[in-house]
C-alpha cells in the first residue's frame, strides 16, 4: 500500500544531513498536499527526472499536481531526481526511490508519471525508474508494478524511449489527467490485467501506448512501414490542448521550497502558443494555436499566489510577452499591483519599444539588469531564411534608447549551422556587436566606460515538428570552426564577451531529438556506464555515450547529420501536433528562397491548426 513506510523514513532522516542540500529530499513545502489515506483509491508518482531545483520550477508539474489532487480519491505526490551524493546513499542504504510528501516507495503508486521537458534527461528518466525498483524496459515489469506515463514537450517524439514507456500523453495536460484517471478507477475496480488498462488508454484524445505499434526498417536504416498491433490504436495521435484558459485550472497556492530554485518567485502564464513562425523552433510549432487569459483571470491569480505564498518577486510567463493583445494596460496594472503588494517585477520577451523600455526604467530604476536580445542570425538575409522577424535597425534603436535610459550590460543571442548560413553571416554577428560598442561611445564621447557586451552563440539542433527537421546537423569540426572564426572577430573588441555552447552536447541532443524506437537499448546502455545528468557540463561524458552506441551498434551520424528525405517516414510521424506536414514542408522551400511568412496575428497561414482547434 501507499503508506508511510517507517524503516525508510528513517534511514532517510539518518543520512540526509551527509548531502549537499538537504531540503531536496525531505518534502514538507508549504502547501504540499497529504491527504487522508481512508479517503484515496488511486496513487500518482509525478517524476521530474532532474534535480529539485529545476523541477520544483516547473510550470507544468505545478499545474498537473493541482489538477491531480484536485480529484477527491487521487493522491499525487512528487518525485525528483537525486543528485549522485545522495542517490549513492540511497543505493547504499537500499532507500528505494520515493515520493516527497509522504516518503512511500515510488513502486507502490498506482501510475508513475514523468515529464520529460529536454531530451539530455533521457537518462535521468531510466535511472529513476531503476531506482524506483522497477525493469527499465515495460515489457519486462511485473503487474504489480505502476504504469509508467511519460508527457512533456520531449513526447512529441517518443520513440527514445517508447520501450520504457507504458503510455504518452501528448500535449497539454489539464483535461488528459482527469480522463486517464477516471479510465483506471473503472480498470482498477474490475481487476482485469494491464493490457487491459493500456487498450482503454487508447479510447482517450492524445493518449499513445507505444506497445501497439511496430516498426519495420528499409536496408539503408530509415523506416518502411509503421504497423498497429492493436486495431482499436489510433492512426495518429493528435496533441492534446486547452482551448479556454480561463477556466482551466492554475496553481494559486504552489508549493513553496525551503530552498533557493532557479525560478525563486510566483509565476503567471498569460497566454500559450506564438504566432511568429520561426522555422528552427519546435516550441512555436508545437503549442499553437495561440491562447489567452484575460486580464482580469490574470490579476486574480497574482493576488492569490502573492498572498498564498509570500514571494517577494512575480514573473510573467508566455512564449512572447509582448504579444499579448493587451499587454501595456496589463503590464501597468501588474506593475501597480506589485507596488501595493511591495513585490518586484520580471518581463521577460518584451517588445524592444518604447512602451517596454518606460516599463523597464520604472521597474528597474537606478539598478539595471542586463537587457537581451535575440536576433538569432547575423545578418537580414538569414533572419529571413528562419523567418525570425527582427531587423538591424530595430536592434540598433533599442540599443540606443537602453543607453540613453541608463543600461550598460547587453546580452545578444544567436545561432550558428543554421541552414543556409555561410561565413558572411557569422562576420555579421562580430559586426552586430562591434556597431552596439560604437553607438554606445557616440553617446559617451568616444569610451565604453562600463559597457558590457555578451554574444551568446548555441549550435542548431533540428528538432522535430519544424520546418528544419529534415536539415542536417553540423559537424564537430564545423562548429568548432564558426565558432573560433566569430572568436578572432570579437577578441579586439575588449568590453565584448563570447559564450558558446560545447558541441558534443549539441550533437547528442540531436541524435535523441531525431531518434528512432532503436535508440532505446543505447540510452540503456548509456545509464549502465554510468551516463546521467548528462545536461549538466560537470556529469556530461560524451566518450561514454560514444561508448554506448558502439555497444549497441547504433551510429549517431545516421540521426543527427543526415540530409533527411522529404518522402521519408518520420519516427514522429505518428503524433499529430495538429501542424500539417506539407506546411512543414512549404516553409521548407521559403526558407531555402528567403521567404518570410507572416505573423499569424496578421492573417492565416494555413498551417492547419484551424482545422482541429479554434484559433
Amino acid at each position: 500500500m501507499f503508506e508511510i513506510k517507517s524503516e525508510i523514513q528513517k534511514k532517510i532522516e539518518k543520512n540526509v544531513m551527509r548531502v549537499e542540500k538537504p531540503a531536496r529530499y525531505i518534502g514538507g513545502e508549504l502547501h504540499s498536499i497529504k491527504k487522508d489515506p481512508e479517503q484515496v483509491k488511486m496513487r500518482v508518482a509525478f517524476g521530474f527526472p532532474d534535480l529539485y531545483e529545476i523541477g520544483m520550477s516547473n510550470l507544468g508539474l505545478q499545474i498537473l499536481y493541482k489538477v491531480l489532487n484536485d480529484i477527491p480519491d487521487v493522491q499525487c505526490e512528487r518525485v525528483y531526481s537525486p543528485d549522485v551524493d545522495f542517490e549513492g546513499i540511497m543505493r547504499e542504504e537500499e532507500i528505494p526511490l520515493y515520493t516527497m510528501e509522504t516518503k512511500t516507495p515510488v513502486i507502490d503508486a498506482d501510475i508513475f508519471a514523468i515529464t520529460v521537458q529536454y531530451e539530455m534527461l533521457a537518462t535521468n528518466v531510466l535511472n529513476m525508474i531503476d531506482l524506483a525498483g522497477m525493469e527499465i524496459f515495460a515489457k519486462d515489469r511485473k503487474e504489480s508494478d505502476p504504469f509508467v506515463i511519460m508527457g512533456g514537450p520531449c513526447t512529441y517524439n517518443p520513440e527514445p524511449l517508447a520501450e520504457v514507456a507504458d503510455a504518452f500523453s501528448i500535449g497539454e495536460g489539464e483535461e488528459v489527467w482527469v480522463e486517464i484517471m477516471d479510465k483506471f478507477r473503472e480498470w482498477k475496480e474490475s481487476g482485469k490485467e494491464k493490457i487491459e488498462f493500456l487498450k482503454d488508454l487508447c479510447e482517450i484524445d492524445g493518449m499513445y501506448v507505444p506497445s501497439f505499434y511496430e516498426f519495420d526498417y528499409n536496408e539503408d536504416g530509415t523506416i518502411k512501414e509503421i504497423r498497429k498491433t492493436y486495431d482499436k490504436a489510433p492512426d495518429l495521435i493528435m496533441k492534446r490542448i486547452v482551448q479556454d484558459l480561463d477556466s482551466a485550472p492554475y496553481p494559486t497556492e504552489p508549493v513553496v521550497p525551503f530552498i533557493s530554485t532557479v525560478h525563486d518567485r510566483a509565476v503567471v502564464e498569460i497566454f500559450r502558443g506564438c504566432t511568429r513562425g520561426c522555422r528552427f523552433c519546435q516550441a512555436g510549432m508545437i503549442y499553437r494555436p495561440v491562447r489567452e487569459r484575460s486580464k482580469d483571470k490574470i490579476k486574480e491569480i497574482v493576488k492569490k499566489q502573492l498572498e498564498a505564498t509570500g514571494y517577494e518577486e512575480l514573473s510573467i510567463l508566455s512564449l512572447s510577452t509582448g504579444d499579448y493583445s493587451q499587454v501595456e494596460e496589463l503590464v501597468t496594472e501588474l506593475m501597480q499591483l506589485c507596488r501595493e503588494s511591495d513585490v518586484s517585477m520580471s518581463l521577460p520577451s518584451l517588445r524592444l519599444d518604447s512602451f517596454s523600455f518606460k516599463v523597464m526604467d520604472e521597474i528597474q530604476g537606478y539598478k539595471k539588469s542586463g537587457l537581451t536580445f535575440a536576433p538569432e542570425a547575423g545578418t537580414q538575409r538569414l533572419r529571413n531564411i528562419i523567418n525570425k522577424d527582427i531587423s538591424d535597425e530595430e536592434i540598433y534603436s533599442a540599443a540606443r534608447q537602453a543607453f540613453e535610459l541608463g543600461w550598460n550590460s547587453i546580452k545578444l543571442y544567436f545561432m550558428v549551422g543554421l541552414p543556409g548560413e555561410t561565413d558572411e553571416d557569422l562576420a555579421g554577428i562580430a559586426q552586430i556587436a562591434r556597431n552596439i560598442v560604437d553607438i554606445y561611445k557616440e553617446q559617451h564621447g568616444g569610451k565604453t566606460g562600463r559597457l558590457n557586451v555578451t554574444v551568446s552563440v548555441s549550435n542548431f539542433v533540428p528538432k522535430p515538428h519544424t520546418p528544419f527537421q529534415w536539415f542536417p546537423q553540423n559537424t564537430d569540426a564545423e562548429f568548432s570552426r564558426k565558432h573560433q572564426f566569430i572568436k578572432e572577430l570579437i577578441k579586439p573588441m575588449k568590453c565584448v564577451r563570447l559564450n558558446y555552447h560545447d558541441s558534443a552536447t549539441s550533437y547528442l541532443e540531436g541524435v535523441l531529438a531525431r531518434g528512432d524506437r532503436r535508440l532505446n537499448k543505447a540510452i540503456a546502455e548509456a545509464l549502465r556506464l554510468g551516463c546521467k545528468f548528462d545536461g549538466w557540463g560537470e556529469h556530461f561524458d560524451f566518450q561514454k555515450w560514444l561508448q554506448a552506441f558502439d555497444n549497441t551498434g547504433i551510429d549517431p551520424e545516421f540521426y543527427a547529420r543526415r540530409a533527411w528525405g522529404y518522402d521519408e517516414i518520420l519516427p514522429w510521424d505518428l503524433i499529430g501536433t495538429s501542424v500539417e506536414k506539407e506546411f512543414y514542408l512549404e516553409e521548407n522551400k521559403k526558407a531555402a528562397a528567403g521567404e518570410i511568412t507572416k505573423d499569424c496575428r496578421e492573417g492565416c497561414n494555413a498551417c492547419g491548426v484551424n482545422k482541429v482547434f479554434r484559433c
